[in-house]
């Protein structure tokens, strides 16, 4: 592997154990947007299977590496906890493997992201926990001493932040209403980038309902928050809060077009 002889040189030339965990792509199927899809043997990331027999016999000849784990990661945005199952399932497989060998790992990183309700962020605030965890509880197999790590980042903090945005104007367009909004694809991403949903409300506006297509200022046709969203009549000025998007927002955005980050407020309830 040329990853492993790079590290292993990079270790030997400061005199140093380099502490490394094995990322595997386990070739499964995640059921999610394909671009945020990371272990399937088509994607780039991670060692392929049909190269770990290659691999374990090559790993003795690393003198300045020091094997820790092994790590996957199957996508993102998951919502079929019985890709979880296959995963522990294929991790216990593949552990055992190495252990034929003699090598043994202190580390097994499960990644692969569970899943939040976009479209119903008030009502499911927290995910499915409890059999996310079952799931790994009864499948996966760990041996004495191994400590278990998952990626749960986008599951924790998703529904705990919102993009608000005000109303630049609206646009009367020839099939469709255009609430042009302040922020756009520089301050979200995701509905750009991967077509994702964010549930909008007017804060401002409590009319009757309307359609409209939610977008940005920029000058690309792909700037937009949401499309055929129902809100109610909407007006220059008005605020709009764009949920669910304390994962990705801030840390996805960008000063495309020389646009300045927007601020970010903090507050939480002490009680």
């Amino acid at each position: 592997m040329v990853e492993l002889d790079v590290i292993n040189e990079l270790a030997q030339k400061v005199n140093l154990q380099a502490r490394v965990a094995l990322r595997i792509n386990p070739d499964l199927e995640a059921n999610t947007h394909h671009y945020i899809t990371t272990g399937k043997k088509d994607n780039k990331f991670g060692i392929n299977l049909g190269e770990l027999e290659n691999l374990g016999d090559r790993l003795s000849g690393y003198t300045h590496i020091q094997l820790i784990g092994l790590h996957t990661h199957i996508g993102s945005q998951i919502r079929d906890l019985q890709v979880f199952k296959h995963l522990a399932i294929r991790l216990n497989e593949i552990r055992d493997g190495f252990q034929r060998r003699g090598i043994t790992f202190s580390h097994l990183n499960l990644g692969g992201g569970l899943g939040i309700d976009y479209e119903n962020p008030e009502k499911n605030i927290m995910p499915d926990y409890q059999n996310y965890f079952k799931i790994f509880h009864e499948t996966l197999k760990p041996l004495p001493d191994q400590q278990i790590h998952f990626e749960l980042g986008r599951a924790i903090v998703a529904s705990s932040g919102s993009l608000i945005s005000r109303v630049l104007y609206v646009k009367k367009g020839f099939e469709v209403e255009f609430a042009i909004m302040d922020a756009g694809m520089t301050e979200l991403i995701r509905p750009a980038l991967y077509q994702a949903y964010h549930k909008i409300i007017n804060l401002t506006s409590n009319g009757p309902l309307q359609k409209y297509d939610v977008v940005g200022p920029v000058c690309e046709s792909s700037d937009f928050l949401g499309k055929n969203v129902m809100l109610p009549e909407t007006h220059r000025h008005d605020l709009l809060a764009i949920l669910s998007t304390g994962a990705y927002a801030e840390v996805m955005a960008s000063r495309y077009n020389l646009r300045d980050f927007a601020p970010a407020v903090y507050s939480w309830d002490l009680k």
